[in-house]
C-alpha cells in the first residue's frame, strides 16, 4: 500500500509525519524502525502519526513513536510540526488545536514569528502543568526532593526529576560542549531508578534568562533539539531559584523560548519546519 508522509524538523529534531485521517497502515515496531533507518529507510528521530479525534473535546489524535519503535507520551518539537501538518494539509483550520497525546491534551497555536519563511513557521505550545513527584516521573525515591543524587558508574549526580508529559532528569553542568552526554546520557536513560526509562538533560545556567541544553532523548538517543527537555530544564531552574519565569534555550539546533509559573502550565514558542513529501510502500517496511 502506497502511503503519503511529510519530513518536518523543529530546530533540526527530525520527524516523518503521516496522516492516519485519510490513510490507512497497520504500524507495527518493525515498520517504525526500518523506516527509521537513516540508511535503508526515511530516518527520524520520530514518527508522529495524525489521527481522528477519540474524544468529542479534541480536533486530533496525536501519536508519538521513537526510532526504537517504542511510543512516548509527548514530544514538544513535534507537536508544533502537527499543527503545522493538518493546517497545510488542510485537515483542520483551527487555531488553536486542542490535540489529545498519551499524556492528555495539549493546546498549539499558530503564530507569526521573527524567521516566518514558506518553509518555517512558528507555533505556541501550552505544555500542561509539570508533575515533581516522584511516583508521577515515575522515578524511584523515599520522599519527594528539589534535588536527587543518582549514583551513575564511577559518579554520583545531583538530578532534578519533573514530567512535562514524559519523564526528564536535570543536571547542572558547568559547560554543555564538555558534558559527558554520549558516556552518562544512555546510563541515565536506562537506570533502574527509572522503572519507564527517562530522557536526561545536561543544562548549562549562561544567565537567569538564558540556559544552554543538550538531551539524550530515551529511545532516540541524543538529539538536536528536545521541546520536553527544554521545558524540563527551565521548570528545574525556576524551582531552584537559578532562572526567571521567561527563559531562551539553545540547543545544539536552534532556540526554544519557555515560560513558567508555578502552579501554571509550561508554554514554549518555537518554530516547525517543513522538509519535503514523499510515500513509500508499506510492504516494503513490513515484518
Amino acid at each position: 500500500m502506497r502511503i503519503e508522509f511529510t519530513k518536518m524538523h523543529g530546530l533540526g529534531n527530525d520527524f516523518v509525519v503521516i496522516d492516519l485521517v485519510s490513510q490507512r497502515l497497520e504500524l507495527t515496531t518493525t515498520m517504525i524502525q526500518r523506516l527509521a533507518d537513516r540508511h535503508t529507510g526515511i530516518g527520524f528521530d520520530q514518527l508522529l502519526i495524525v489521527a481522528p479525534p477519540s474524544q468529542p473535546d479534541v480536533d486530533f489524535n496525536y501519536q508519538i513513536f521513537n526510532a526504537d519503535g517504542s511510543e512516548v507520551e509527548q514530544c514538544g518539537n513535534g507537536i508544533r510540526c502537527f499543527a503545522r501538518f493538518v493546517h497545510e494539509r488542510r485537515l483542520s483550520r483551527v487555531n488553536p488545536l486542542r490535540v489529545l497525546t498519551r499524556s492528555g491534551v495539549a493546546q498549539v497555536t499558530l503564530q507569526d514569528g521573527p524567521t516566518q519563511t514558506y518553509a518555517t513557521s512558528w507555533a505556541k505550545v501550552n505544555m500542561g502543568t509539570p508533575r515533581f513527584t516522584p511516583n508521577d516521573i515515575p522515578f524511584v525515591a523515599d520522599q519527594d526532593a528539589l534535588l536527587y543524587s543518582l549514583k551513575v558508574a564511577d559518579q554520583t549526580l545531583e538530578i532534578g526529576v519533573v514530567n512535562v508529559g514524559n519523564p526528564h532528569a536535570v543536571t547542572r553542568v558547568h559547560t554543555v560542549a564538555d558534558a559527558p552526554v554520549a558516556e552518562l546520557g544512555p546510563l541515565i536513560e536506562s537506570h533502574h531508578r527509572f522503572p519507564q526509562r527517562v530522557n536526561a538533560g545536561f543544562m548549562e545556567i549562561v544567565d537567569r534568562t538564558h540556559i544552554q541544553l543538550r538531551v539524550y532523548e530515551r529511545g532516540s538517543g541524543e538529539t538536536r533539539a528536545c521541546g520536553t527537555g527544554a521545558c524540563a530544564a527551565v521548570v528545574n531552574g525556576i524551582r531552584q531559584g537559578w532562572l526567571d519565569e521567561t527563559v531562551q534555550v539553545d540547543l545544539p539546533g536552534g532556540r526554544l523560548q519557555i515560560s513558567w509559573r508555578d502552579g501554571g502550565p509550561v508554554w514554549m514558542i518555537g518554530p516547525a519546519t517543513t522538509v519535503y513529501e514523499g510515500y513509500f510502500y508499506s510492504n516494503d517496511f513490513s515484518d
